[in-house]
């Protein structure tokens, strides 16, 4: 997805581009994570109230937001969450099924395929590799750990769009060159490197620790 310029609109680029601005993307994929837990906890209708208490976002940003795509809402009903998940992740580009290939079968290699923190969103990890010959063969949940020389072979035969990286960090940069090669253009990366790739090739870094100096910043001061 191409991100605009950061504003408060609805975000569509010039000329009537569907580009959404780095802010709404941003605030859409908020909205998206609460309304994706509300539907697992079997909640049929949402507020803009409620949306904002769980994001921190104004109510009424988050109405002026919504609006922007369409009449998703009813006064003193709210919205329904199925067909908001559904609208949301159209406006996102995201709607469908996209594969991912995990990198590092280590503690947090296995506690990431084992959770559903991308099956929700409709991403699938179809494909676990590790650099170690001993792991190679084991069973993680539903995967089998493939040999690290499989990448190019799995990027293709399994249309993998994402790859996840989840390995020390000395070892992140070789990982993402490799990827590069392979074709992917996304990396989401668990390690602490500073991944250089192409301008072509999006890389989001998560840092929980990063993301507690956000909280703290805006939250106690």
């Amino acid at each position: 997805m191409s991100f605009h310029a950061l504003d408060g609109g609805p975000g569509l680029a010039e000329g009537g581009a569907e580009r959404l601005s780095l802010g709404v993307a941003a605030r859409l994929s908020r909205y998206l994570q609460v309304l994706t837990q509300a539907k697992k906890m079997g909640k049929d209708t949402i507020s803009s109230q409620e949306l904002a208490d769980y994001t921190h976002v104004n109510s009424t940003q988050i109405r002026r937001d919504l609006s922007g795509f369409g009449k998703f809402g009813k006064r003193g009903v709210g919205y329904n969450v199925d067909a908001l998940v559904s609208q949301i992740r159209k406006i996102l580009r995201t709607a469908g099924q996209h594969n991912i290939a995990l990198f590092g079968a280590g503690h947090l290699g296995k506690a990431i395929a084992g959770s559903d923190i991308f099956a929700d969103h409709g991403f699938r990890i179809v494909a676990m590799f590790d650099a170690d010959p001993a792991k190679v063969g084991e069973p993680v949940g539903p995967l089998e750990v493939r040999p690290y020389a499989d990448i190019a072979e799995a990027v293709a035969e399994e249309q993998i769009v994402v790859g996840v990286l989840a390995v020390p960090t000395d070892a992140a940069q070789r990982v993402a060159d490799d990827l590069v090669d392979a074709g992917v253009k996304i990396i989401f990366n668990y390690s602490e490197a500073l991944l250089q790739v192409p301008p072509d090739v999006t890389v989001h870094t998560s840092s929980p620790a990063v993301d507690l100096l956000y909280a703290l910043y805006f939250y106690l001061t």
